[in-house]
């Protein structure tokens, strides 16, 4: 089966001729040669742009590599105009299935011969459809509200499977085999990316999350979520409240209508950090194609968020830490920031922290003050996997849905501000987060919190005191017990010990004497005795 993916795979790339793509330089003349030999699999987009070839592939293998596309599109500091607009159509215009079966599918979950029974109006032709899933536009016959189905693609269970087994098995390669296989973690990598993806094919748990920050984000003037129907929601199946907001990647529609892009930008930053810091519970799949923007009071903008199978959440000390590393590169305090990676174990405890701190002040450095369209992240980026390797620090599984997040909110703010200092913008919220956390009024919240509990066992403290002293005063005559039993196991195996070695003697004359063929007598009573003895040294041992 991983045989067959695998060629399959490579023949989906070289049909459409990325190969082709890779420079000149990189493709020694054994490279030519073995392309050309296989010559069944010819590329059949000759003439297309090289943005479309790279679309049309990932759209070919599947969901897996869709979602990596999706990623990629917002990355328009390291690919051209032609290849980001060309990926960014993975976002929701992935060619949708059989209009009939989706209808066939809604009917069987929702549990109804007809889909008019439940919806006066349902449109056949879907209004999204991405890599997972496409949606369709209804309305309810309970109440006349405009809804969407989001139904998931048929058999997308196995094909996602068959591709994340594959990669599982290249992962345990690359960390058998690499020398920085160990320190990347690749396998950890790969077994959260198959749970959170497995996680999104289940359209129950997609509407519980949404449900979950729409409560946090209630009353918010940054963020709206839909309401969904939990009545109509099934495994395979959601209905939830349909949005006319404004697709975040329509620059034009947002200008039209003369929307504050520096608000806007600065409001999604405080989004991401409020999931993150404040709820612990954050959207993990914020590609453009799932963000969109009100259409009402465009002087201050709201986000409309769709698509919640994706969710990422922290503990409580991965968050501290993270947050301190924030507000410690804020301040350019790289001193602070490499102990923190010590003490936290992201790198190992006999790191020379002043020469990580250099490392870190090398890349960091240049790059503060600096609006986002004058950073190369592609170069950061470089400099800081060559630093993380220099120091042996470890790739961190439960931190790779963030790093992913905070790529996608970095990209998003390139693409609606570029002027946007990022720094500045999530410092404020960042500090007052930590005055939460730490200090009196920390304290306080904290025994508010624990307040209700105490009171409940505060009647019981008495009981467990006089029991924990009644322990205490056990506890000598229990340790006084367990040594005099300890000194006669001891004993018992020292006898043993000594026993054995008569065994042996015994054994050894017995031999001895029956071999010489003299004395049967004494031979026959030494080898009695060394038996007799190692019976005893046998029931002694157990």
């Amino acid at each position: 089966m991983k045989v067959a993916r695998f060629y399959r795979i490579g023949s989906v790339l070289l049909q459409h001729g990325l190969d082709e793509i890779i420079p000149k330089r990189f493709r020694p003349r054994y490279f030519r040669v073995l392309r050309k030999l296989i010559f069944w699999l010819p590329n059949k987009h000759k003439g297309e742009h090289p943005g479309k070839r790279l679309r049309l592939a990932l759209q070919a293998l599947g969901p897996v590599y869709i979602k990596f596309g999706q990623m990629l599109s917002t990355r328009r500091d390291l690919f051209s105009h032609e290849i980001a607009d060309e990926l960014s159509l993975l976002q929701d215009k992935v060619p949708p299935f059989d209009p009939q079966e989706a209808k066939a599918l809604i009917e069987d979950s929702l549990g109804v011969s007809d889909i008019y029974e439940l919806f006066s109006e349902f449109e056949m032709t879907p209004l999204a459809s991405a890599s997972v899933a496409q949606v369709h536009a209804a309305k309810l016959k309970e109440n006349d509200e405009e809804v969407v189905i989001k139904v998931l693609r048929p058999n997308i269970r196995s094909t996602i499977e068959a591709d994340v087994d594959l990669i599982s098995g290249f992962a345990e390669l690359v960390q058998r085999w690499l020398p920085q296989g160990r320190r990347l973690k690749p396998v950890e990598v790969v077994k959260e990316y198959k749970r959170t993806i497995l996680d999104e094919l289940d359209l129950l748990r997609e509407a519980a999350n949404g449900i979950q920050i729409r409560r946090n984000f209630e009353g918010s003037e940054s963020l709206y979520i839909p309401a969904f129907y939990s009545d109509y929601c099934r495994r395979n199946v959601i209905v939830m409240e349909r949005i006319y907001g404004i697709p975040v990647s329509d620059i034009d529609a947002l200008e039209a209508q003369n929307t504050d892009f520096k608000r806007l930008a600065e409001r999604g930053v405080e989004v991401f950090f409020t999931q993150v810091f404040r709820d612990s519970f954050f959207h993990a799949d914020m590609h453009p194609g799932n963000i969109f923007v009100s259409r009402e009071h465009p002087d201050n903008p709201k986000y409309i968020g769709i698509d919640y199978g994706i969710v990422g959440t922290l503990d409580k000390q991965d968050k501290r830490y993270l947050a301190e590393n924030f507000i410690a590169f804020f301040n350019r305090d790289y001193r602070k920031v490499a102990e923190l990676h010590v003490d936290s174990g992201w790198v190992p405890a006999d790191t020379d922290v002043a020469d990580f701190e250099m490392g870190i002040r090398t890349v960091c450095e240049p790059i503060f003050q600096k609006p986002l369209d004058q950073i190369s992240f592609g170069n950061v980026l470089l400099q800081l996997f060559t630093t993380a390797r220099r120091f042996d620090m470890e790739v961190q599984p439960q931190l790779v849905l963030l790093q992913k997040t905070l790529l996608y909110v970095e990209g998003l703010g390139r693409q609606l501000y570029p002027q946007l200092d990022l720094w500045k913008t999530a410092k404020p919220f960042l500090e007052e987060w930590m005055k939460q956390q730490v200090g009196p009024q920390a304290l306080l919240n904290n025994l508010k919190e624990n307040t209700p509990y105490w009171s409940e066992k505060l009647p019981e403290m008495p009981d467990l005191l006089y029991d924990t002293v009644r322990h205490l005063r056990s506890i000598p005559v229990q340790l006084e017990k367990q040594h005099k039993q300890e000194m006669e196991q001891r004993a018992r195996l020292q006898r043993a010990r000594f026993i054995g070695h008569i065994a042996i003697a015994f054994t050894i004359g017995s031999l001895s004497a029956h071999l010489l063929g003299q004395h049967d007598f004494y031979a026959f009573l030494s080898g009695v005795a060394a038996f007799a003895c190692w019976v005893y040294v046998f029931r002694r041992s157990r």
